[in-house]
């Protein structure tokens, strides 16, 4: 599991480093805003973050580059005033931890969270299931072979469950995903393939607009 560490306090960062590595973690530390931003491009499955930082501050770095990117992050600071707690509790963050803390309670707080988003990497809906991290789905537990593309488009489907995916927001991600064009026309026999392959009818669609799945 890989973590970023936004903390200018070289003490704290450093025996974060220590507790995180020890338990299996690889942790990449950055102490300012602007690192932080540029750390950014790598691919993190937590942030523990610092509000006060010496180019800035938690909140808006969290909002403006982190929110968007769906990383599970953790407040680690001293700010324990209420407001700051509820601020960052309510623009997304998965927790709020004030200094100073506890070891045991930071990594099983950690654990936690990540069993969580491990757990949401798996959508279902009736009996096809989606598994983000294998990039497979299932129905009745047995895999249904479906191309990229089509992997692709199912899943823009099932993380938007609830909500029509319009023709040309389809059209428009297969053109980021592969640099093709297409058209209406290739997008109605796309959903007819996976509608055949799947055999079910949980793909919903909106006459004129796009599709939908539903939750159950």
């Amino acid at each position: 599991m890989h973590i970023l560490l936004v903390e200018d306090d070289n003490d704290i960062a450093s025996n974060l480093v220590i507790l995180l590595k020890n338990n299996n973690f690889d942790v990449v530390v950055s102490n300012c805003v602007s690192d932080a931003i540029d750390c950014l491009d790598k691919s993190y499955d937590l942030v523990i973050l610092d509000l006060t930082l010496p180019d800035g501050n938690g909140f808006d770095l969290y909002e403006d580059y982190i929110k968007d990117r769906n990383i599970a992050t953790i407040f680690l600071t001293a700010k324990d005033d209420e407001e700051s707690i509820v601020r960052g509790l309510d623009i997304g963050a998965e927790d709020y931890i004030t200094k100073p803390f506890s070891s045991k309670e930071l990594i099983a707080r950690i654990n936690k969270i990540l069993a969580r988003s491990k757990k949401n990497n798996k959508i279902k809906v009736k009996n096809i299931e989606l598994d983000l991290d294998k990039m497979s789905v299932y129905k009745d537990d047995e895999e249904i072979i479906l191309t990229s593309l089509e992997f692709k488009i199912l899943t823009l489907l099932f993380t938007n469950l609830n909500k029509v995916i319009t023709r040309d927001v389809i059209i428009d991600n297969v053109w980021n995903w592969t640099g093709n064009d297409i058209n209406d026309n290739t997008v109605t026999v796309y959903l007819k393939r996976i509608r055949e392959k799947l055999d079910t009818d949980i793909i919903k669609t909106i006459k004129g607009t796009g599709y939908r799945i539903d939750e159950e």
